[in-house]
């Protein structure tokens, strides 16, 4: 059975759970439960400190995981990411009093506090840059106010916190974050995967292709409308769909039904070229799963 590693708590935790019950796969009745044995579709999941996912996963104990990016990189595990799941983003940049520092040059020698030594300790060392990094577990933005360091790497996102604390972003962008799906090292993945002698992972490219049908499914609907068959190379051009629509003729010979994929967030837009293009009975649902 496929081994997989679940965040049980934190941000990452609620999404990853629904994205795998959207996926297809049993859930876990109860929260504080650590264990859960999905039989019908060969898996196991494990519910795991975020940070440690990497980790396990990493060292073979489990086939696959979904943890942060930056957990991933940070905890110096030999796990490959296999695909970005778009949710949990986050941004981690340097942040020093205001004024004080303006380039990344600037940090040489300088006290950094971080939850994220190893992350950033390799994006310095990549750069040429020599610090010291104060290892703290939560709430860096103090560290420089209580004397214990002079600078911090962190998430950021509106930068509010920062500048309470009297603190101004500054520098290149350390890492875009986002959750991910990882592999132990050497796991294949690909259209044959799973049939190939040599994979030595049963279930993962399976697994893939289900998360990625959930984004799909999250990213796309389905539209249908009716348009006189005249119309259709100018409709097509509106609403191209993934290949290319469906088209059905109607009793009317003049006229077509169409149906196409188009994406959730230009739904509305393409509803009404398309209805002042002369399209009619324009319907859009919403697409439960999908593979491409």
């Amino acid at each position: 059975m496929l081994r997989v590693a679940v965040p049980n708590k934190g941000s990452l935790s609620e999404t990853a759970s629904q994205m795998l019950a959207e996926a297809g796969y049993s859930g876990r009745r109860d929260p504080k439960s650590l264990y859960l044995a999905d039989e019908r579709n060969g898996v196991e999941f494990f519910y795991l400190r975020p940070r440690d996912i990497a980790t396990y996963v990493g060292s073979g104990a489990l086939d696959v995981g979904i943890t942060g990016r930056d957990l991933l990189l940070d905890s110096g595990s030999s796990a490959t990411e296999v695909s970005a799941l778009d949710f949990g983003s986050s941004t981690f940049r340097f942040a020093g009093p205001a004024g004080e520092y303006h380039e990344l040059t600037d940090l040489e020698g300088v006290r950094i506090a971080t939850s994220y030594a190893g992350l950033v300790g390799a994006f310095l060392e990549s750069h040429g840059v020599h610090a010291q990094l104060i290892g703290l577990d939560g709430a860096v933005e103090s560290a420089v106010q209580l004397g214990v360091a002079d600078a911090i790497a962190d998430v950021v996102e509106t930068g509010t916190t920062l500048r309470a604390a009297g603190l101004e972003i500054f520098g290149p962008v350390i890492l875009r974050s986002t959750a991910v799906l990882i592999s132990r090292a050497g796991a294949a993945t690909g259209p044959e995967a799973d049939e190939t002698a040599g994979s030595d992972v049963p279930g993962l490219d399976v697994l893939r292709r289900r998360l990625h049908g959930v984004l799909v499914a999250r990213q796309y609907v389905m539209m249908d409308y009716d348009l006189p068959v005249k119309l259709l190379d100018e409709a097509t051009r509106i609403a191209p769909g993934i290949e290319s629509p469906t088209v059905a003729p109607l009793h009317d010979p003049e006229w077509a039904a169409v149906r196409v994929m188009v994406s959730r967030n230009d739904m509305n837009q393409i509803m009404d070229a398309l209805y002042d293009l002369g399209a009619r009975a324009i319907l859009v649902t919403p697409i439960h799963a999908a593979r491409l």
